[in-house]
């Protein structure tokens, strides 16, 4: 399907993705006149079902983006605290389900953006290190980028790192890996936020920031 037939539609799926003999379920929005996709890759104890990535997922609906929110754990895998800090099991389910979307009639043709937090921002990175240019942007809120430090320099897409800043370590992991991006980059402390970004205002200024920053690398 091109790119006019996309903008004529809109879709909306509960999906299943296969990847290493297990299915993942995930929640397909694909906005009439969509101008790119962004893929979410949740933290650790967290599913599609976050309130927080559903938050900025819809205001990203909103402005023309498709977004797929996804489980990088089943239900049974997610039971065990390790397998919610595996990065390289997280980053192998996030380039499955890359690999899907681009295969995915309604979504083939768009610019692929990534969105994770906590943990989920490592595998974001680490996938983006490996699949190179076909990313065009990658957005971490209250991210661990550090956990993925080693991959960090082989980034091309353009990184926006958000974090609170009442959040004291994660802005310190942050500026380390900082250094590291040798994309197009930028860091922005939200004020008066703290890790999870519960405070008045401050999920609507992430929000807000992760679309400016598609709008700027993935297109209109």
């Amino acid at each position: 399907m091109n790119r006019a037939a996309i903008k004529d539609q809109s879709y909306r799926e509960l999906v299943e993705l296969p990847a290493d003999g297990v299915k993942l379920e995930g929640m397909l929005v694909v906005p009439e006149r969509a101008n790119g996709i962004v893929l979410f890759a949740h933290g650790s104890g967290s599913s599609r079902h976050s309130s927080r990535n559903n938050f900025v997922a819809q205001n990203l609906n909103d402005v023309g983006y498709a977004t797929l929110l996804m489980d990088l754990l089943t239900k049974q895998e997610d039971v065990s605290y390790e397998n919610r800090f595996d990065i390289d099991l997280l980053t192998w389910r996030l380039e499955r389900a890359t690999q899907w979307i681009m295969e995915e009639p309604h979504c083939s043709s768009l610019a692929i953006g990534f969105f994770g937090a906590s943990t989920g921002a490592a595998a974001a990175l680490n996938a983006a290190a490996t699949l190179g240019s076909a990313i065009g942007a990658v957005v971490s809120r209250g991210g661990r980028p550090d956990l993925a430090m080693d991959a960090l320099v082989h980034v091309q897409s353009p990184t926006l790192l958000i974090v609170g800043s009442l959040d004291d370590v994660v802005i310190e992991l942050n500026r380390r890996a900082y250094e590291e991006l040798q994309a197009k980059k930028h860091l922005a402390i939200v004020k008066g936020a703290t890790h999870l970004f519960e405070e008045p205002g401050t999920l609507q200024e992430v929000a807000r920031l992760a679309a400016a920053w598609f709008k700027r690398h993935l297109g209109n």
